[in-house]
């Protein structure tokens, strides 16, 4: 198959999120957070990401779009949920592709959202009927994402490895999303796939991307399965530990994915976001991903053009 970049083998990329803070300037007197979303861009690209975020400097996966959706009220379901009057993300997405030419714009996947929200309204009998309103609101940001230009959208969907989740309620919502975007649609699945493998890997989507280094059996999970055209976001570092793997050990993680998958089918990231981790440890484990990637694209004897 076609590497996902043309040109580019072993493409890396993050899942999101960057513990970027809030700076005091003139310019956060307009908007706090906009030198919070410059951090992240800037530490991604230093890095040596292929496709970068815009760092999701503005809140958590729940509240950045719950707080932006009528019919919710801080995390309180009040009534029929619709599309917000405005993008939600678009403005830092937009910065992040003035800076880098791969851009990844996300979204908090329908059935996420839905499991962290409470019901507080008669319009919905229970978290399925909501997931569908939920969807119809975020294909519209999809759509506004997918007019600045992006490279992917990305769908955060960690509720899936649960059980909780109703897989056919998530797979429909994430089919309207993406019928709203020309650009390959990727879906991030946190935790143990074992369980939910057949359905995962039937998803409406190009990517899968899903923990790799705390989970490991879940390659040889995906590897057991036929995956048609789909490409393979794998997380060859944890993002749950301040603790710095050694280059050599995120290597032998990549090297582990290439012989699997091939090298032309994976794109290479962290297990998650890293918001929760101090800056230079997040930066460091970024640097030591891309030095990693770039080892073993050295082994394939093709050239990544960047």
């Amino acid at each position: 198959m076609k590497p996902f970049i043309p040109g580019q083998i072993l493409p890396t990329t993050v899942v999101g999120s960057y513990p970027a803070e809030p700076r005091r300037t003139l310019r956060s007197l307009l908007d706090p957070f906009h030198e919070a979303a410059c951090q992240a861009v800037d530490a991604q690209i230093s890095a040596g990401i292929t496709i970068i975020s815009d760092g999701q400097v503005r809140g958590d996966m729940i509240g950045t779009f719950a707080s932006e959706l009528p019919g919710i009220r801080g995390k309180d379901v009040i009534g029929k949920v619709m599309p917000s009057g405005h993008p939600i993300t678009v403005k830092d997405t937009r910065y992040a592709r003035t800076r880098h030419p791969y851009v990844k714009g996300i979204v908090t996947g329908p059935s996420t959202l839905s499991y962290g929200l409470h019901l507080d309204t008669p319009n919905y009998r229970t978290r399925d009927e909501l997931v569908p309103d939920i969807a119809e609101a975020l294909a519209v940001e999809a759509r506004s994402l997918g007019e600045v230009g992006i490279t992917m959208l990305q769908i955060d969907e960690p509720i899936f490895s649960t059980g909780v989740a109703d897989l056919d309620i998530g797979r429909n919502a994430i089919e309207r999303i993406t019928t709203q975007v020309s650009v390959p649609v990727c879906l991030h699945v946190c935790g143990p796939l074992s369980r939910i493998i057949d359905e995962y890997v039937r998803m409406p989507v190009q990517v899968l991307d899903f923990e790799g280094s705390v989970d490991p059996d879940n390659l040889s999970s995906l590897s057991s399965r036929d995956l048609c055209a789909k490409y393979i976001g794998f997380g060859c570092v944890d993002s749950s530990s301040a603790k710095l793997e050694d280059v050599e050990t995120v290597i032998k993680r990549i090297r582990t994915g290439v012989e699997l998958l091939g090298a032309e089918r994976l794109i290479i990231d962290p297990d998650c976001g890293l918001r929760m981790l101090p800056q230079d440890v997040a930066y460091a484990k970024l640097s030591r991903l891309c030095e990693a990637a770039a080892l073993v694209r050295s082994e394939t004897g093709v050239d990544n053009h960047q």
